[in-house]
């Protein structure tokens, strides 16, 4: 499907200086032909832009002057509107296709579960009783969807995605390969006599919030009694891991193989590392960057909007590295 780049313009904020025409895609300068849209943040890239077969070019300001017979679409945020026109170009192709299929002859869909307008499930997935499914939202082959989970609209599940009972997943959320939502948390209860661990309940619920992506292979365990939940805009990398009971805030970005322990809150804003590693019941702050491989203490608060932090136990940046400096000042003199 091709949208018409004054369809885009108006999908991005953006305006169209040039020839109005039909675009198909997004692509690199690099591979772009004539039916696909590239972008630059810089005028140092523009000649690069205008000079390769793409049909049209997304930049900022400093483009509006220039003379070119490509058509130019301005923009005050260049990449931003670059990914905003993709969405809409792939949306328009989803739609299409969801519009020739629905349920695939070998998925497995309950008599109680509920199809929106234009729900797509494709081969061998599983849909449990119960289970109400939003307009316009895709289930993966092989995906298992537990019985009374709600998803909403215009989601996307990857194949093999599993989701545990009683989950609830909001509008917009991307679920990549692999993923599990609602596992049981690691609680255990130690029984002093014998030595030996019993399961503690874990019969709380998962809450996934509109807006959400979650890498593949990432694990969400559900609350233990109450709830986990990961609110608007989050988005998770692979190979994640949340244990119960942790909140995570809006528009937090958490990188690939972080491991969060029980009860932990990382507030709005948050930027995580990968391969960062917080104790239970820990506290991230507001809009505070942890770089990768950072470990935070059990019960420890790190605050500070826009302070970043590293090591282990993580600390102000410009104290880690005052620390690293003295260490390798003490080790010339050895």
């Amino acid at each position: 499907m091709k949208l018409l780049l004054s369809q885009i313009a108006r999908a991005v904020g953006a305006r169209l200086l040039g020839q109005d025409q039909e675009i198909s895609g997004v692509a690199s300068f690099k591979e772009a032909t004539a039916d696909d849209l590239v972008f630059v943040e810089d005028d140092k890239h523009l000649p690069a832009a205008l000079n390769s077969r793409a049909g049209a070019v997304i930049a900022g300001e400093f483009a509006a002057k220039v003379t070119s017979g490509v058509p130019l679409l301005i923009s005050t945020q260049p990449k931003l509107a670059f990914s905003r026109a993709a969405r809409a170009l792939s949306d328009r192709t989803r739609g299409t296709n969801l519009r020739q299929r629905n349920v695939d002859s070998t998925a497995v869909v309950h008599p109680s579960a509920k199809l929106g307008a234009n729900a797509l499930v494709e081969a061998q997935a599983v849909i449990g009783e119960d289970v109400a499914i939003g307009d316009g939202t895709r289930v993966g082959a092989g995906c298992v969807v537990g019985s009374r989970v709600t998803i909403g609209r215009d989601c996307e599940l990857y194949p093999n995605v599993t989701i545990y009972p009683g989950c609830r997943i909001g509008d917009r959320v991307i679920l990549h390969a692999g993923v599990v939502l609602g596992s049981d948390g690691f609680g255990y209860v130690r029984d002093r006599e014998t030595g030996r661990y019993e399961k503690f309940p874990q019969v709380g619920r998962l809450v996934v919030e509109d807006d959400v992506e979650i890498g593949a292979n990432a694990t969400v365990d559900r609350g233990a009694l109450d709830e986990t939940r990961i609110h608007r805009g989050a988005k998770i990398d692979n190979l994640v891991h949340i244990g119960h009971n942790c909140q995570i805030g809006e528009d937090v970005v958490i990188a690939a193989q972080t491991g969060l322990s029980g009860s932990i809150v990382i507030e709005n804003g948050a930027v995580l590392g990968g391969q960062v590693g917080i104790g239970e019941h820990a506290t991230i702050g507001e809009g505070v960057m942890l770089g990768g491989q950072g470990g935070v203490l059990p019960n420890k608060i790190l605050r500070g909007k826009g302070q970043a932090f590293w090591g282990t136990p993580a600390q102000p940046l410009k104290q880690y590295l005052k620390q690293l400096a003295t260490l390798a000042r003490l080790a010339r003199r050895d």
